[in-house]
């Protein structure tokens, strides 16, 4: 009998590949993680081996057809073993079970051995603000990206708990939990903001003991709890968790992206004070998101049942009046309207934070608050209503109706504007926040 009497079958492999076809981003982004995918014995789904392997196969058929033997197909489809990572000496300590990782890696695993992407700093692959890094984290938390040490999500970055914050910093490859302080700094407990993470290093086997969360913001005045974006089995999740996590929790040690440009989710400006008209009655815009933000770090957040938001509130003023009184302020310094001390002093960390210690500020009884804000479309130039008819007369009601020789009336006059720039200055306003044009404060002040 001779070796062709009973030629060896080929194996076939089926592999389920998207229609070529198709340009839809899902398809793109499939097709591009599988032919970057890590391999089957580190991780990797069978259906992304890649035509190099389908080669290897058939040649080692081909190769026990002609006499080579079962060992040579065996040598020839034999994996790589993965190359272990730095395991320095230490004591172990107890970690949440399932959630090793991997080493230092480029975008979809595909370096070549004995090329490992570089762990310097500067790597960074694009700009990140705080407002992206959480967004970042918040689109695989969305996705519900699954927890795999060897695997690489369609982004390209590997789907453990350091590929998930090297992902979200915006970094150019997927580092480690003792990589990532290469492209960070340390800082203090009280520092800490949305968008820093907390890093766990195992000294016993860093490779299966570790661990980094990325820190959302204290979700208690305490600063006792905070809102964790992670990447551990089975998946991304964003949860309440305990200071600084629930197994190690005295060995975690937070850190600061050097990467980090300006900027914020909402556009407000990161330190300017925007002028008074931006917040009370009827205010809806970014600033305002942007105060409860701030007033949530620094101990606010119990005032808070959502949010916070862009439309002003009695959460924001119940807020800010505890953090004004936090500070010794009494009466028209505490009274619920963030000025530019409180805005300095929130922006820039002074003072003191909300605690239990400080006074709660009453809710504002029902019926007996300001009337809504109309909006600054109502008055100006042209402008004919019942609410510039309401301003002027409440003006004159306040002692600023020099102004009028007749009227109050609806139609709007230099007279109105003469009148409401007299009481924007009698508040110690002066420039844009003294114009004569009423917004939301000027119009919370005169009718409270």
């Amino acid at each position: 009998m001779t070796p062709t009497d009973h030629p060896t079958p080929l194996l076939v492999f089926d592999e389920v590949e998207p229609d070529e076809d198709c340009i839809c981003g899902g398809c793109n982004a499939r097709r591009r993680a599988r032919r970057h995918a890590a391999p089957v014995h580190e991780g990797g789904h069978a259906a992304a081996r890649s035509i190099r392997r389908r080669a290897a196969v058939l040649m080692a058929a081909v190769g026990t057809a002609m006499g080579g033997g079962t060992a040579a197909a065996g040598q020839a489809a034999a994996a790589p073993a993965p190359t272990p990572g730095p395991t320095p000496g230490g004591s172990s300590t107890a970690q949440p079970p399932g959630s090793p990782q991997g080493e230092v890696s480029s975008l979809y695993g595909d370096d070549a051995p004995g090329e490992r992407a570089s762990a310097a700093p500067g790597a960074v692959a694009r700009p990140a603000t705080r407002a992206q890094i959480i967004q970042r984290a918040q689109s695989w938390v969305d996705q519900r990206v699954p927890y795999g040490m060897g695997r690489y999500w369609s982004d390209g970055y590997r789907q453990d708990c350091s590929g998930f914050v090297s992902m979200a910093w915006g970094l150019g490859s997927s580092q480690t939990t003792w990589t990532l302080p290469n492209f960070a700094e340390r800082i203090a407990k009280a520092d800490l903001q949305p968008g820093d993470v907390l890093i766990y290093n195992n000294p016993a086997n860093p490779q299966a003991g570790s661990h980094v969360t990325l820190f959302g913001g204290w979700t208690d005045a305490t600063r006792t709890r905070y809102l964790a974006y992670e990447q551990t089995s089975p998946g991304t999740r964003k949860r309440d968790t305990p200071y600084a996590y629930w197994s190690n929790s005295g060995s975690y040690l937070p850190y600061r992206f050097t990467g980090l440009s300006g900027g914020s989710s909402d556009g407000a400006p990161a330190t300017a004070f925007p002028g008074a008209d931006k917040f009370g009655p009827g205010a809806n815009n970014a600033y305002v998101t942007r105060l409860g933000q701030l007033l949530v770090q620094r101990g606010g957040a119990r005032f808070y049942t959502e949010g916070p938001g862009p439309q002003w509130g009695e959460a924001d003023r119940r807020a800010t009046e505890a953090f004004q009184l936090a500070q010794g302020w009494r009466g028209s310094e505490a009274d619920g309207i963030p000025g530019k001390d409180t805005w300095d002093y929130l922006v820039n960390g002074k003072g003191r934070d909300i605690d239990a210690g400080t006074p709660l500020p009453p809710p504002t009884p029902p019926g007996t608050g300001v009337p809504a804000f109309p909006g600054p479309d109502r008055f100006g130039p042209g402008a004919v209503n019942d609410d510039v008819r309401r301003l002027g007369e409440q003006l004159v009601r306040k002692g600023f109706g020099a102004a009028y020789r007749v009227g109050p009336g609806p139609q709007w006059s230099e007279s109105d504007r003469q009148a409401v720039q007299a009481f924007q200055q009698a508040q110690g306003w002066t420039g844009a926040d003294a114009d004569g044009y009423p917004g939301p404060e000027t119009w919370r002040r005169l009718f409270s």
